[in-house]
């Protein structure tokens, strides 16, 4: 399938689009009908006549945003008009919603009319708590902003302006502070005139930055006094006295170059002109004003960033609108001024000189970030950024005044550590990490559409190096009905595979004593799943992925036999990942140990609390039964209390407990109000079940009747990756558990170098 056309498919799967509204109330009775509607509704009505403010208690206005444009200026794609930018305005929404977990409706304005703009967003006034205007083009953007900042009482926010103007002011601070230069001495060029360069020149002066060290370039060259063509008012506020024209004039010696133009207008001499140390902001999506490898190939003290998420520091404006947004809501803000921008900038850059906790620098595949030429900018990802930003938007908008009601920070800081959760990360993080270092998964159902699909993906997102097990015109037939490109996919059937005989000898050589014989050998090597294990246990792939097509036990049985598991290990376990808005819960064993004795548990536990580990979560374990430490006295949950007293001695400092109901484990005023002796000081993310029956039901109940996702079965215990498929799954999950295959593959990697380390010489 080409990109093209899984746009298209994205986008037009049902429901259509990108955003719906879903009901937060329940409404199943006549009661709940009733006070969803008439005559309850009634109720708050009344008292919102009374009392306007009520409006913030009584309905959604206070996390609803408007997102307006008459698409004169879609980023990328020009004046494409409202309706053409409809789909940009609801990835907007989704953003709005992914980050900061505000509600946004896009409202497209059939008018180029700046007045008639302004009338209809004033108009739409009672029924949003912010406006956020997108996408705009200039000079008009400008005049808009202006008068809706100063008729309507909530906030009004051009993102196209501000947003790359606040995240990279953060980064600026940041790198003249790491080359000791002053804002206020820089000289500061920029190429491109429009309304985000505008903005950023303002916002710069704000900061700190000199009017008169200021040089701006439009497609017409240098913005120099006198100058006619291609002029406005906004633009001759940065015109200069100077008999300079050009770019590469404007930009020799410079401390500073801002990009928001067009690509490839810098070279590589003009880099050289400017002055030590240069400070490069080529932001032009997506190809910069220079290439980063450009720039660093002619000056290595030069400190870049662009709008790519492929090169070190990202000026990406998702680390500003949804946090912007998110303080100014929930303070009920009249405005976003200038000091409120300031405070998210300034707070932005002081995260950045923290570098990245570690659960963001593993979604990144890093060890860690560390402030400093490659690392002035916080990552989208640190969801820190919601915290820092959004409290100091609040804190700013009630010290200046602004704020329609006054909140206590430090209770609004917790408020906000509530709202994050690593449901929503924990795949990415997977995928980004797997990303560093791709490895090589095998999937022996290579003809499978789903598969197929997957694999493409893979290799686009740069995730895995799929190999393909099946007859080669099979897989290339379903390859083409399906438009796709297998293009460095390699496609092998085993029987004439060449190193076909090789791997029939070393299965013999493994199974001869368990009746193997050289002719059974070579009949169950045809098998594409042994054959995909046996080149896992050859170092000819690192991952095998299977079971789409084929039972559980049909891929267990080869793996076990081949691969085999690990030293340190007695059983192999499975283990599903629970995601919900707010939380991630790790569900073992599910899928394999039918009735484990209370060494296997302790072991099945200890493997899934290193599993939340490798996702960057710290585990809390709860040994689960039907009995709370002893109050129902029975050979099981006698079994599940020994279980947790060997895991007691064997890891001192993990968090765990047990024997524990279910509501127990995961509800903490449980444990807190009427067993306080617990070690189990908050609910338990790790789950571990005293059977397979418990497990395999409750995570299928919870998956399906609960808003959830689930991830897996993930197998732990195996001497390398192997991962088997439902048969219900989705492409996306095939490729959730490819990445978490490689990065497992690259942590077994890892643990071998140590070892090999370790080993005496000679």
């Amino acid at each position: 399938m080409s990109f093209k056309q899984a746009a298209l498919t994205y986008h037009s799967r049902n429901p259509k689009g990108k955003i719906e509204v879903t009901p937060t109330k329940p409404c199943i009775t006549q009661r709940d009908l009733s006070l969803a509607y008439t005559p309850g509704v009634a109720v708050p009505c009344l008292e919102i006549e009374k009392n306007p403010e009520l409006v913030y208690e009584y309905t959604n206005k206070g996390n609803l945003v408007a997102i307006i444009t008459n698409g004169s200026a879609i980023l990328g794609l020009g004046n494409i008009g409202p309706l053409a930018g409809k789909p940009v305005m609801e990835g907007k929404s989704v953003l709005f919603k992914r980050f900061a977990d505000i509600d946004a409706f896009d409202i497209e304005l059939n008018t180029d009319d700046p007045d008639e703009i302004i009338k209809a967003a004033k108009l739409l006034e009672p029924t949003f708590g912010g406006i956020n205007l997108e996408d705009i083009k200039a000079p008009e953007c400008f005049y808009i902003e202006e008068q809706l900042q100063e008729q309507c009482n909530i906030p009004v926010f051009h993102d196209d302006q501000h947003g790359t103007a606040i995240i990279s002011g953060a980064g600026l601070l940041n790198a003249c502070e790491l080359v000791n230069k002053d804002l206020s001495d820089v000289r500061i060029v920029f190429n491109g005139a429009g309304g985000a360069a505008i903005a950023c020149a303002e916002f710069y002066i704000s900061l700190g930055a000199k009017k008169e060290n200021i040089l701006m370039c439009d497609s017409r060259g240098l913005i120099y006094k006198g100058r006619e063509d291609g002029m406005n008012d906004k633009k001759a506020q940065f015109a200069v006295d100077t008999n300079k024209r050009t770019l590469a004039e404007a930009i020799k010696g410079a401390d500073v170059f801002i990009g928001l133009s067009v690509g490839n207008v810098v070279t590589k001499e003009m880099v050289k002109s400017m002055a030590e140390n240069p400070i490069i902001f080529a932001m032009a999506n997506p190809d910069p004003e220079i290439s980063y490898e450009d720039a660093m190939s002619v000056r290595k003290d030069v400190i870049m960033a662009t709008g790519r998420s492929d090169y070190p520091n990202q000026v990406n404006n998702v680390l500003g609108f949804p946090f912007i947004f998110r303080g100014a809501l929930d303070v009920r803000a009249r405005a976003i001024n200038e000091e409120m921008k300031i405070a998210a900038s300034r707070a932005l850059a002081d995260l950045a000189k923290r570098g990245a906790d570690d659960s963001v620098a593993k979604a990144y595949g890093q060890t860690y970030f560390k402030f400093g030429s490659e690392y002035i900018i916080p990552k989208p990802f640190d969801q820190r950024v919601l915290i820092w930003e959004s409290a100091a938007v609040a804190r700013t908008a009630m010290e200046t005044g602004v704020a329609g009601i006054e909140i206590d920070i430090e209770e609004y800081k917790e408020s906000l550590e509530r709202k994050l959760g690593k449901a929503r990360e924990i795949t990415r993080v997977m995928v980004t990490k797997a990303k560093r270092q791709s490895k090589r998964v095998v999937f022996p159902e290579g003809a499978n559409e789903k598969i197929l699909l997957a694999s493409q993906l893979l290799i686009e997102e740069n995730i895995a190096t799929p190999i393909l097990l099946g007859k080669e015109e099979v897989v290339r037939d379903t390859a083409r009905s399906l438009d796709l490109n297998l293009d460095g996919i390699d496609i092998i059937q085993p029987s004439s595979a060449p190193n076909f005989e090789e791997y029939v000898y070393e299965l013999y050589n493994i199974r001869n004593r368990q009746g193997v014989t050289i002719a059974s050998a070579r009949e169950l090597m045809k098998n594409r799943t042994t054959y995909g294990c046996m080149m896992v246990h050859k170092d000819d792939a690192d991952a095998v992925i299977a079971g789409l097509t084929q039972n559980y036990h049909d891929t267990m049985k080869p793996a076990l036999e081949i691969i085999g598991t690990r030293e340190d290990v007695s059983v192999v376990a499975g283990v599903y990942i629970i995601a919900n808005k707010n939380d991630v819960y790790f569900f073992a064993d599910t899928t394999v140990n039918i009735e484990p004795n209370e060494d296997e548990l302790a072991e099945i536990a200890l493997g899934a609390a290193e599993m939340a580990r490798r996702f960057g979560i710290e585990p809390r374990v709860a040994m689960l039964s039907f009995s709370n430490f002893g109050s129902n006295p029975h050979p099981y949950s006698a079994k599940v209390r020994a279980a947790t007293e060997i895991i007691k001695k064997r890891a001192p400092d993990l968090m765990v407990d047990g024997e524990l109901q279910a509501d127990t484990a995961v509800v903490t005023e449980i444990v807190s109000d009427h067993f306080p002796f617990s070690t189990l000081k908050k609910s338990a993310n790790v789950l571990i079940f005293p059977d397979l029956q418990s497990g395999n039901i409750a995570y299928k109940l919870v998956h399906r009747l609960g808003e959830t996702e689930a991830i897996g079965p993930i197998l732990m215990g195996m001497k390398k990756p192997v991962h088997v498929l439902q048969r219900s799954c989705e492409v996306k999950d095939i490729v959730s558990m490819a990445a978490i295959a490689v990065v497992e593959a690259q942590d077994n990697a890892i643990a071998r170098r140590k070892n090999k380390k370790r080993l005496p010489a000679g």
